[in-house]
């Protein structure tokens, strides 16, 4: 009898431990990764945006993401720098470099600073820099936008943070959150996706990448190796063939590892098998745009050409003053999805492939990049996506899937971030948010009725 109950302690006690491997094994992930993504955020919140970081704190800690508020943080100002520690045995720390944003300090690597010349090399931004003009007043929009910003669920809030609808280069109307105003440089998340297709795009333009040809990744060139046959323009169209889990839920995912729990988020791309043919299959994928980013750093002769290059070769020529493309810890841009703008300057981004890639007579993006982003990726069965920008609206945001102009096009962001392109209505809306439930923001009904908003408005609104 003493020996059965024995084992039965024995058996038990087994079974505890068990259960507590499994638990920690599922737990400790979640926690470092929440420990990453708080670091991240405030440091961004506070040092990019410029907001307190108690109104950051507020934002950052709702909805879905109130546990965060059970992480420690610490802003330390002198430094400029954010450390966030979990339950004590968890501790991150971003940092924050002038010009290049914050990046999370990982695998022992220094995130690195912006060159001491830079801002001889940068020049001067004034001359493009001149605010958006104002066009006619738009009353129709009121009603629009004021639901836009309105909270019909107060379960699954909207968050709208800021609207701006931009009309033949003229600023028609605006909106912003309170705490938000229009010198608040925002998130754009995937939006910066699109934003590499541009650095692409005019290196491009300068010969130095062909869409066709092989891109520079030493680690595919070897012989044998099959990633060897991956092109340009299958990255830009998302259809590389590589195996990437661009699940959210799962801290586990390749896509939160390579944002929040490695030091160079390229790499951790580059080294995935492939999965089909290159060109064959279509799947967005966040790594693909990183693997982009590395192949802009290795074309470029040093890294004081690179980090520069987005301000000099982008920033500055279409006056987008508040952008920072931010870096991961080994120095390459994060250009799937760390990018901070305001809304002026996302719709100014908008406004330039509006206008073809030209920006006050001078052509910016190569002739014909436009097109050629807004063409359906082949391998895309259902004509959604372009290289690097959405035709359709993705189904989590397209709600009544109301009709849009054709030809109508988006920059999209985690959270409820669009930059919308009218081309046939030479429109650009830009809508940004913290919108943590994505059935909450129906982008299809805003668009839609933006613009039979501007439609009405005959004195001021003449379709071509």
């Amino acid at each position: 009898m003493r020996d059965i109950r024995r084992r039965g302690i024995l058996i038990a006690c087994t079974i505890l431990v068990v259960a507590l491997a499994a638990a920690t094994w599922r737990a400790i992930p979640i926690l470092t990764l929440g420990v990453a993504y708080k670091a991240k955020m405030l440091c961004s919140g506070v040092f990019v945006s410029s907001q307190a970081s108690d109104a950051v704190l507020a934002e950052l800690q709702t909805d879905d993401l109130a546990a965060l508020r059970y992480i420690r943080s610490t802003v330390d100002m002198a430094a400029q720098s954010v450390t966030a520690t979990g339950l004590g045995v968890v501790s991150r720390t971003a940092v924050y470099r002038e010009g290049l944003g914050c990046a999370l300090a990982l695998d022992g690597l220094i995130p690195p600073r912006m060159p001491a010349n830079a801002s001889e090399i940068v020049g001067s931004i004034q001359a493009h820099a001149a605010p958006m003009p104002k066009g006619p007043a738009a009353p129709a929009l009121d009603a629009v936008v004021s639901r836009a910003f309105s909270e019909p669920d107060p379960r699954r809030r909207r968050r709208t943070r800021a609207v701006v609808i931009v009309h033949d280069g003229h600023v028609v109307y605006e909106r912003y959150a309170p705490g938000i105003d229009g010198e608040t440089a925002l998130p754009g998340w995937s939006m910066t996706k699109s934003v590499t297709n541009a650095l692409v795009g005019i290196l491009v333009g300068r010969r130095l990448l062909t869409l066709q040809g092989p891109v520079p990744i030493p680690e595919w060139n070897r012989a044998g190796d099959p990633r060897a046959s991956i092109t340009l323009g299958h990255l830009l169209q998302m259809s590389s063939g590589l195996a990437f889990d661009e699940g959210m839920t799962s801290p586990r995912s390749d896509v939160m590892r390579m944002l929040l729990g490695v030091g160079d988020s390229a790499m951790l791309a580059i080294q995935k098998d492939l999965t089909a043919a290159p060109g064959t299959d279509w799947r967005y994928s966040s790594g693909t745009t990183n693997i982009l980013a590395r192949v802009i750093r290795n074309v470029l002769p040093d890294d004081a050409h690179h980090l520069q290059f987005p301000q000099r070769a982008l920033f500055n020529r279409v006056g987008m003053s508040s952008a920072v493309l931010e870096t991961d810890a080994s120095g390459t841009f994060v250009g799937s999805s760390y990018m901070y703008a305001t809304a002026r300057d996302w719709a100014r981004f908008g406004t330039l492939y509006l206008q073809d890639g030209v920006w006050n007579g001078e052509r910016v993006l190569p002739a014909g990049w436009v097109e050629y982003s807004t063409t359906p990726a082949p391998a895309d069965l259902d004509k959604r996506y372009g290289a690097h920008f959405w035709l359709q609206i993705p189904d989590e945001y397209r709600g009544s899937n109301q009709p849009l102009p054709v030809g109508t096009y988006h920059a999209v962001g985690h959270e409820g971030q669009f930059v919308t392109i009218v081309p046939n209505r030479r429109v650009v809306i830009v809508r940004l948010g913290h919108t943590r439930y994505p059935e909450a923001w129906d982008h299809s009904a805003f668009v839609s009725e933006v613009i039979t908003a501007l439609d009405a408005d005959n004195q001021r609104w003449r379709p071509p």
